[in-house]
């Protein structure tokens, strides 16, 4: 069989002021780690057979006909600095095709060689951070969240050089588009009124067909993020590089670096190694989400009749993000709980519990899970002093009375939301240590457990572990 991929590229039709026409640089001698193949049905691809083959495509030594291959430009505030050339630094983007649900998706090749973005960079990836975002990627699709996918990770065959010598790799990710915030933010700053239309009507197009002009896609935008940022706390995730350039406007979780789950619940807790002072630290996400936001706004603003009704608007606009935010993260919070109708004290029993576990240091996952189950006191013993929670199971239980729930529907509930395995860091580490030696079964074992993230899996029980002293990962990275 050859490789077919029905490309339509609707991105390269833009001005070409929009990208620079740039083709991935050839590696050495590329090897295929992993194929997605569920996820390349699904785009419509025909795959060769021969895993060579393949691997020379997701290391874009063999490009597939009706590839226009492009690296984008962007601009972005990064840690809250503006920054007014970012870019496709180490990515090529080898074109579009619409899936098998209609849904437009963007190929794109990650740590493909230097682009004109790369600032100094050499355009490449190594092993761990390709194998962190297919792990974690794919992990955020099995939870329900939306996310960037996986397609394809590949060996290089070539060293990259960080603090020392690592295997090169290639992730071939795919999204709904790779437009962000600071897409809106390049052309704003350049007072590029055209592109800046073209822009805003080519993301209307793709992404919000019901939005109406510029405000509609702000509105658009504010909900969707409003739900992304919801359903990750909901997980105990942690972006760890929110930064206006890695704001998908698709709503999607992109840009795969130094992100995390947390282990035992902190509020505050960070991992990212470049993130010095907290900005993103897991509580304070929904924070910087408005601010974001807020950037999109101001980037949308010339393209206003009324520069300053659009501003009141605009205001308005993004001042209803913390509304819509606690609304889905008050829903998923109750969901956690077992809870399907809402009454006032909800949210305060619910926040009561989390304060609860971050004083006791309980694991956030297992402790959610462990309350979903047939016996809920078996929570106690994911709490330093198990008699924490001694006050708070009346409460609850009381509750769960009130809500006229049976046990069993209780149970579904709570375990249709509360996961059993995350992508936890130690084993994350564990399989990119591995593979560094050359053994991938780590990873491709991990790979399996996460695919079914709500379900109890026996041959996976090892999966479910908090860290063990000294097992703990406390920094993450971003890998460039």
């Amino acid at each position: 069989m050859t490789a077919h991929f029905p490309f339509d590229n609707s991105y390269a039709r833009l001005p070409e002021r929009f990208f620079t026409r740039q083709p991935p640089v050839p590696v050495t001698a590329p090897e295929l780690i992993a194929i997605n193949r569920p996820l390349a049905e699904d785009l419509n691809l025909s795959l060769p057979d021969d895993e060579d083959e393949i691997a020379a495509i997701f290391a874009g030594n063999s490009l597939p006909d009706g590839a226009t291959p492009i690296a984008q430009v962007y601009a972005g505030h990064q840690f809250g600095g503006w920054v007014p050339q970012l870019g496709d630094g180490r990515a090529v983007m080898l074109g579009e095709v619409v899936d098998r649900h209609g849904i437009r998706r963007d190929i794109q090749l990650k740590g493909a060689g230097r682009t004109p973005y790369s600032r100094m960079g050499d355009g490449r990836a190594w092993l761990g951070p390709v194998l962190r975002e297919y792990l974690v990627s794919e992990a955020m699709h099995a939870l329900g969240i939306p996310t960037t996918r996986a397609l394809a990770a590949v060996t290089t065959g070539e060293p990259v050089l960080r603090e020392a010598a690592f295997p090169g790799a290639i992730v071939t990710r795919v999204a709904t588009s790779h437009i962000r915030v600071g897409t809106f933010q390049y052309f704003a700053a350049r007072k590029d009124i055209e592109a800046l239309e073209a822009l805003t009507a080519h993301a209307i197009a793709r992404h919000y067909p019901e939005a109406d002009g510029p405000r509609g896609l702000l509105q658009a935008v504010i909900a969707a993020q409003a739900k992304l940022v919801a359903a990750w706390m909901a997980v105990g995730f942690i972006h760890g590089v929110m930064n206006t350039d890695n704001m998908s406007i698709a709503g999607e979780t992109i840009d795969y670096g130094p992100c995390a789950f947390m282990d035992a619940y902190h509020s505050e807790k960070v991992f990212s190694s470049i993130d010095q002072f907290g900005r993103y630290a897991y509580a304070n996400q929904p924070n910087v989400a408005v601010w974001n936001l807020a950037q999109l706004a101001t980037a949308l603003l010339p393209l206003m009749p009324d520069r300053d009704a659009a501003i009141e608007d605009f205001t308005s606009d993004v001042n209803q993000f913390p509304d819509l935010f606690n609304a889905a993260w008050h829903g998923r919070l109750r969901a956690k709980l077992g809870l399907a109708t809402e009454t006032e004290d909800d949210i305060a029993l619910a926040f009561d519990l989390l304060q609860i576990m971050e004083r006791q240091q309980a694991d956030f996952t297992r402790a959610f899970r462990a309350l979903s189950g047939p016996d809920p006191d078996a929570a106690k013993q994911e709490f330093a002093n198990p008699n924490a929670l001694d006050d708070w199971f009346p409460k609850w239980r009381a509750r769960l009375v009130a809500e006229g729930q049976s046990e069993a529907g209780r149970q579904q509930m709570m375990q249709a939301v509360n996961p059993v395995v995350i992508p936890r860091n130690h084993r994350v580490e564990e399989a990119i240590q591995a593979s560094i030696s050359g053994d991938y079964a780590p990873f491709l074992t991990l790979h399996e457990a996460l695919k079914r993230p709500y379900e109890e899996q026996s041959e996976f029980a090892a999966f479910q572990d908090a860290p063990e002293a000294g097992e703990e990962v406390r920094q993450t990275f971003c890998g460039t």
